[in-house]
């Protein structure tokens, strides 16, 4: 059991053989929510579980895979602390489950970190944060925190990185 866990979260995608009338319907939905404020309806509760508990594999969610392989890679570097992964959206498990097994399984202390990684996106900037600032005051002996944020410099040290790595790709003109 480890006391400090992360919890890595990322977008989620639609399984390329979900029927495209369910998710349609979730979004407008969802889309009507927003415009009104209101809570979501049973019926955007049980379609967002069905995508959510949908089956995955490497076929028909790529997204997922690479994420997951993301998520080992994380995993590696980060010594005793548990590696939880997220998804703010359309997968299985959400950040307030993730948060809770970490919980669960002994965490004290949380992190949590998006794979987002620019400004302006309302997932990292408002959604995330708002779940956390809903989960806090039922883990009152935890420290959940937010490592956002990225600095932009360090982000542009990592894709000057990639370039560097990949020759062939770029091209100086």
């Amino acid at each position: 059991m480890a006391e400090r866990a992360v919890v890595l979260v990322g977008h989620g995608g639609v399984p390329s053989d979900f029927p495209r009338e369910q998710l349609t319907r979730l979004k407008s939905l969802e889309g009507r929510r927003m415009t009104t404020g209101a809570e979501p309806s049973d019926e955007e509760r049980a379609l967002d579980t069905t995508i959510r508990s949908w089956p995955r594999s490497p076929a028909n969610d790529p997204y997922q895979a690479g994420f997951e392989r993301l998520a080992a890679a994380l995993a590696a570097k980060l010594g005793s602390a548990g590696l939880y992964v997220a998804y703010n959206e359309l997968c299985a498990p959400t950040v307030d489950e993730a948060i809770a097994r970490a919980v669960a399984e002994g965490a004290r202390a949380v992190t949590v970190v998006p794979s987002m990684i620019t400004p302006g996106g309302v997932h990292s900037e408002v959604e995330i944060p708002e779940a956390l600032a809903r989960l806090r005051p039922h883990y009152p002996q935890v420290e959940i925190r937010y490592a956002w944020p990225f600095d932009l410099d360090l982000v542009g040290d990592m894709l000057a990185s990639q370039i560097e790595r990949a020759p062939l790709l770029f091209t100086a003109k």
